[in-house]
């Protein structure tokens, strides 16, 4: 039976210490195995208690490894079993090293995903149901997720919401009432929110504008309109085609028809 000859600690790694078995170096030890398994010189060490110190040092490599992954940012339980599989560690030695940091409170995805909601809703303003997609991407169990979302507080989300709203109104005045408020439907709904809450959002905004607004929303959309369409049509089709596209802008017939008007009454100026 192999007897421990020599026990010399790294230079690298202080809490490592290379084995020597009949004075040809062996396998090297975290502190912590040498500790549990009382590693000492001049122990006799057999075939099986060796394999079972190799088989803790996978662990522990894996579950430093996941803890320089962690000390990054947090993570989920998911992100860091795919971290450690991807390292080539095995299933057993992943879901061990798993255990341990979850023992350790290392892993916690109940804190993950209160920590998520929170950045989620204050950095980003997104609704539950973005958010619930991001902790399904992350592996969370689906009870730890409605547990979590239930702190997300209605009221709240109508509050961000209103505010998404408003930014967005101010922001795209120049549109039309119409294609203005379907913009703003379309981005609640991509940011998460419920029909409900994106409904009383978009109803608590003023989408009506007064006399100049509608004149420079209905200039902007014909100019744009014209020069496109002028280039290669003229006449009725010109005509048609220039209706077609500023409605679907948004502009209110009665406007459309004045703006041609105009534009027609210009060209057989020149």
């Amino acid at each position: 039976m192999p007897v421990i000859t020599k026990i010399t600690q790294q230079k690298k790694d202080k809490e490592c210490f290379n084995i020597f078995l009949d004075d040809v170096y062996s396998f090297s030890v975290h502190e912590t195995n040498l500790i549990k398994f009382g590693l000492t010189k001049g122990m006799p060490l057999d075939e099986w208690v060796k394999e079972d110190l190799v088989y803790e040092e996978e662990i522990q490599r894996a579950f430093n490894r996941a803890l320089h992954y962690l000390g990054r940012r947090m993570r989920s339980e998911q992100e860091v079993r795919q971290k450690l599989l991807e390292a080539e560690f095995s299933e057993a030695v992943t879901r061990e090293a798993l255990l341990k940091l979850k023992k350790l409170g290392f892993l916690d995805d109940q804190a993950y995903s209160e920590a998520l909601l929170q950045n989620q809703k204050t950095a980003s303003g997104k609704g539950p149901n973005a958010i619930k997609a991001e902790m399904k991407k992350k592996g969370i169990d689906p009870e730890v997720q409605e547990a979590v979302l239930e702190e997300y507080d209605p009221a709240e989300q109508l509050a961000t919401a209103k505010r998404l709203a408003d930014k967005a109104a101010r922001k795209h005045s120049a549109v039309a009432p119409a294609q203005l408020k379907q913009r703003i439907q379309n981005a609640l709904q991509r940011k998460g929110f419920s029909f409900d809450i994106i409904k009383e959002a978009v109803g608590s905004i003023e989408f009506e504008p007064d006399e100049d607004e509608w004149t420079s929303i209905t200039e902007t959309a014909g100019e744009k309109a014209w020069r496109r369409i002028n280039a290669k049509y003229k006449g009725y089709e010109r005509k048609q085609r220039v209706k077609q596209a500023m409605y679907q802008k948004g502009i209110p017939f009665d406007r459309i028809d004045a703006f041609i008007e105009k534009k027609e009454l210009e060209e057989d100026g020149e």
